[in-house]
């Protein structure tokens, strides 16, 4: 049989343990017997007696130690692996076996023991026991052996000690025994085979009574764990450890210590002294479990008399619900006292209570076990009783505004409320048209039934849920207020009809012929202004555009006087382009061009016209740059809007008097640049000598770049305010890089271009061919060159030049001819 030993280690040697015991398994005398299958938990402090000192071919002794001792019921083989419960290879268990036979007093030499240190070793795990695959039987210290010895060959009846000791560490260890030989069995708990609940439960009828402790009888258990065992002895110990040591026996009549409590239970064979513990609760019953009642709590009221004195009955069982909270009321009895005395004797109960001190007072209530009568709970329950709210009556005075003289009309009642409640926050109303007060009645909107009639009110304290009554009598008044307009124009800075007004203006008209002192508010509705409701800031912008109709509640102390209409208009400004910007060409003063108003969608008759010129014509004449403001106003509702008119001055351009272009010619890229001067805005263009061909068309640029060499016109207009268009000639100078004298009119001659009688008319120029001789010297306004010399047609050939530009400019370079 294999047999699975759990020991754990609850103290260190280093460390203090609140609690001691007389005996401990840390000498040989107090062994722990190991029998089958048993399961031990203990309490390790200390070495008690060091007795390993010369025992040992280990070079060790006892550091943190327990003693076994095994008695073999079969011959085999005894071996067993110990594995600490931390992995960490510094976690370091030695043990020692005596025996066959020793005793404590003469122990003898160890015939197997183990030292090694798993991490001077440099084992891969900290293990350590007795197998069949070792060899050796003792090994150690330090990095000496692998931690396991050769197994023990067991006879029955051998008895041997095992000591287990942890010189480095501090986790408890699961030791698993190897081989062949068997032990012991152990006495059972019978009860556990038989289903037998142990647990003890009693009621706590000691005093105090609701500490939770009691007396049991724990031999009340005895005979269901010995069962049919006839040689075995019972203990009950408090802890485990006192269980596995045999130590500390309790008496068969135990107070417990806690709630609840674990007892321990040693049944120890007599013969072997093998010992099974098991264990079993102690419950002390503290009475239901029942849910702490809420304060009971009640509006003082009128069922004594008196609904200011602040006492009422109450009926203490409709709190039974609550209290046992889902418990089957037919297991429970539930009781109400007036001492906690009586409560915990079940004296005077009584289920209905006229409280006995006003306003608070407090009652006990004891909930018991049907079944069980001791097993009780006690609670208290405060009884309160809420003041009521004060109630006043009132009268209200309504219009008649509902079209039919008969003086039924409707009433907000609410608008009573600080009447009723005299004023007091967190009060609410509620009305009714019964004196009974079942028929409740909307308070916003009541339709009255009679010319004076009576609405009963009940005044309600929101944060109690008490209240009063009190009455509201509605009377209905025939008397009516005057209708009147506001107008204004629409002049917010936001023309979309709608407008801020000062409601309050229209109070005069409003009460025009009327007694002083009444009181008046707006509202957007009719049936607002009837029922008072939704009253208006008397800073209102009108919701609907350009014309809306509002209401007006003239009052007397909060009685209607009267409702009237006030009509709301917002008048448009006149419809203009109120800015604008033109131009004056100076070149045409002094005559003048028109401004005018700009009006739109509208004929001029219908306004008057304010300029700051002094006109007052719809379209006036002007001839020089400056602002010009005019108001229009519209004749009917005198709204008026201003317009303002920037005229700038613009002009035709003028040519620089000094130097009008900048030419750059007689290159790649010949370039113009035209240099015109005035206020207006300006464009240029490029056209032929003619003045007739475009030859660059209009750009805001005055420059002109890879123009082809000859003569052009240049044109200016101002386009800020097409005051006119100036031009003049200009010359770009070039050279053909070749003529073909064929008279097919391309190309026939050679000629320098540019050239003209306004431009380089003195300009000389002379031709020479490859060999340096003059041919020809050309008339600069001529035609130029066809190619003859003396009427002779001269050869295809490259031919010089030498040119010589009135300006003073000298060019020379070489051209082809070719047929």
């Amino acid at each position: 049989m294999k047999l699975l030993l759990k020991l754990s280690f609850f103290c260190l040697l280093t460390i203090y343990c609140s609690k001691t015991y007389g005996q401990q398994p840390t000498d040989c005398i107090n062994a722990v017997i190991a029998c089958g299958n048993s399961d031990l938990t203990l309490d390790v402090s200390g070495v008690g007696t060091q007795e390993l000192s010369g025992s040992n071919t280990c070079s060790s002794q006892e550091n943190n130690s327990i003693w076994l001792q095994v008695t073999l019921v079969s011959d085999g083989t005894l071996g067993f692996t110990l594995t600490p419960n931390s992995a960490n290879i510094n976690e370091d268990y030695d043990f020692f076996v005596f025996g066959p036979n020793a005793s404590c007093g003469n122990i003898g030499q160890a015939i197997r023991c183990s030292t090694t240190n798993p991490d001077n070793a440099g084992q891969s795990n900290n293990l350590t026991g007795m197998n069949g695959t070792s060899t050796d039987t003792s090994e150690g210290p330090g990095p000496d052996g692998d931690s396991f010895v050769r197994w023990l060959d067991v006879l029955a009846g051998e008895t041997y000690y095992i000591v287990i000791d942890r010189p480095i560490g501090n986790s408890p260890f699961n030791l698993e025994w190897t081989g062949t030989a068997s032990f012991s069995e152990p006495p059972t708990d019978q009860s556990t085979i038989t289903g037998t609940v142990l647990d003890l439960e009693n009621c706590d009828v000691d005093i105090p009574f609701t500490d939770g402790f009691t007396t049991f009888n724990l031999s009340d258990n005895t005979a269901f764990i010995r069962g049919s065992q006839t040689d075995v002895d019972i203990t009950y110990h408090e802890s485990a450890s006192d269980a596995n040591i045999g130590i500390d026996p309790l008496s068969d009549r135990y107070t417990n210590i806690s709630n609840p409590q674990t007892i321990y239970t040693r049944i120890t064979n007599r013969t072997t002294g093998c010992f099974e513990v098991s264990s079993f609760d102690l419950n002390v019953n503290l009475g239901p479990d029942f849910n702490p009642p809420s304060d009971f709590i009640l509006c003082d009221n009128l069922n004594d008399g008196d609904n200011k004195n602040g006492r009422v009955t109450f009926d203490l069982t409709s709190k039974n619900e609550e209290i046992l909270n889902g418990l089957n009321p037919a297991d429970f009895n539930v009781s109400y006292h007036t001492t906690l005395t009586d409560a915990e004797t079940k004296t005077g109960p009584f289920n209905a209570y006229y409280n006995t001190t006003p306003f608070n007072d407090q009652v006990f209530v004891r909930i018991e076990d049907v079944l069980n009568p001791d097993c009780r709970s006690i609670t208290t329950l405060n009884l309160i009783v809420i003041r009521t709210p004060e109630a006043f009556n009132h009268t209200v005075l309504q219009c008649d505004e509902d079209g039919l003289l008969d003086g039924i009309t409707m009433f907000n009642l609410n608008q009573s409320n600080i009447e009723l409640t005299g004023n007091i926050d967190g009060r609410s109303t509620k009305f009714y048209e019964d004196v009974s007060r079942t028929k409740e009645v909307n308070g916003d909107a009541y339709t009255s039934t009679t010319d004076s009639q009576i609405i009963y009110v009940e005044v309600i304290n929101d944060e109690t849920g008490c209240s009063s009554f009190s009455e509201l009598n509605l009377n209905v008044s025939l008397t009516d207020a005057q209708d009147t307009m506001l107008e204004v124009c629409d002049d917010d800075g936001i023309e979309d009809g709608f407008h801020l007004f000062n409601l309050l203006n229209a109070n005069n008209t409003l009460v025009d012929g009327l007694p002083d002192g009444l009181d008046i508010s707006y509202y957007e509705t009719y049936n607002n202004a009837l029922l008072e409701q939704n009253v208006l800031d008397p800073s209102f912008t009108n919701t609907i555009p350009d014309s809306q109709i509002i209401y007006a509640r003239v009052e007397n102390m909060n009685n209607c006087y009267g409702i009237s209409e006030v009509n709301l208009v917002v008048n448009p400004l006149p419809e203009i382009n109120i800015d604008d910007l033109d131009y004056y060409c100076l070149n045409i003063f002094p005559n003048t061009i028109p401004i005018d108003a700009a009006l739109l969608n509208d004929i001029p008759s219908n306004y008057t016209y304010a300029w700051s010129t002094g006109e007052n014509t719809y379209e006036i004449q002007i001839n020089q740059a400056d602002i010009y403001n005019v108001t229009v106003t519209n004749i009917t509702s005198g709204c008026s809007k201003n317009r303002t008119v920037v005229i700038e001055n613009s002009n035709i351009a003028s040519f620089d008097s000094i130097e009008p272009f900048q030419v750059t010619d007689a290159s790649q890229n010949n370039t113009i640049i035209v240099f015109a001067t005035g206020e207006g805005i300006y464009q240029y263009a490029l056209y032929d000598d003619d003045n007739t061909d475009v030859y660059k068309p209009f750009q805001d640029s005055n420059v002109f770049e890879n123009i082809s060499p000859g003569i052009y016109t240049v044109r200016v207009k101002d386009v800020k305010n097409d005051c006119g268009t100036i031009k003049d000639k200009v010359s770009v100078i070039g050279f053909p890089k070749f003529f073909t004298p064929n008279n097919d009119g391309v190309n026939d001659t050679w000629q320098v271009l540019g050239v003209s009688s306004m431009f380089q008319p003195n300009t000389r120029i002379l031709i020479f061919n490859r060999f340096g001789k003059l041919i020809k010297e050309l008339d600069p306004l001529g035609k130029g060159w066809n190619g003859l010399l003396n009427g002779v047609k001269l050869p295809t050939d490259d031919y010089w030049f030498a040119i010589t530009l009135q300006d003073g400019r000298i060019f020379k370079n070489h051209f082809t001819l070719k047929y």
